[in-house]
């Protein structure tokens, strides 16, 4: 048993140690956010931006030109294994995401100003809330301890905890996001 443990535990290091090559910009320079970039057409530099979101494996789920707003459904966070998924930006976050179930979304802004556009992504990153485990034989399948929860007032909101706890913003994320997009506007 305990040979499996250090065999797990060296192969999970090695694999994180991989995991900060293969990660894109996941060091450098601090970046603004938002970032101002250099764009005369405004659909190239809508287009361009959604590319590096796919980049990162987001799938956009609504975009409003006019509003100026891009957001991407939840990604599941990347664990070690996966180190060719790169949403999971440094050793630290690619680690937590080995060993919790997190999830990821990311919203950009484009805001016009003089001679181009200010992008700001905001990352927001979040943690599964699972039910408290069963601690006896058949207690993952008849929990008859607890009452009943039903949501009688949907109109008003969701009674229920959604299942998600917020872990606020990804600045990783944000700056490797928003490295890439300077990277690809100064091409």
């Amino acid at each position: 048993m305990l040979q499996r443990i250090i065999f797990f535990a060296l192969g999970l290091c090695l694999a994180s140690a991989f995991t900060g090559c293969v990660s894109m910009d996941a060091h450098g320079p601090p970046v603004s956010n938002p970032l101002f970039v250099r764009a005369n057409n405004s659909e190239e530099a809508w287009e361009r931006t959604a590319d590096v979101l796919h980049d990162y494996l987001f799938d956009i789920e609504r975009e409003n030109k006019l509003g100026g707003v891009m957001e991407t459904r939840y990604k599941t966070g990347a664990s070690a294994f996966e180190p060719w998924h790169p949403d999971s930006v440094g050793t630290a976050n690619r680690l937590q995401s080995t060993l919790q179930s997190i999830r990821r979304k990311a919203i950009v802004r484009f805001t016009p100003a003089p001679g181009g556009y200010l992008v700001g992504i905001e990352a927001v990153k979040e943690l599964e809330d699972v039910a408290r485990a069963a601690s006896f034989a058949g207690g993952a399948t008849f929990l008859d301890n607890s009452a009943l929860q039903r949501d009688l007032n949907p109109v008003v909101g969701q009674a229920t905890p959604s299942g998600w706890i917020s872990q606020g913003r990804d600045p990783e994320l944000e700056q490797a996001m928003l490295r890439t997009i300077s990277r690809r506007f100064s091409q």
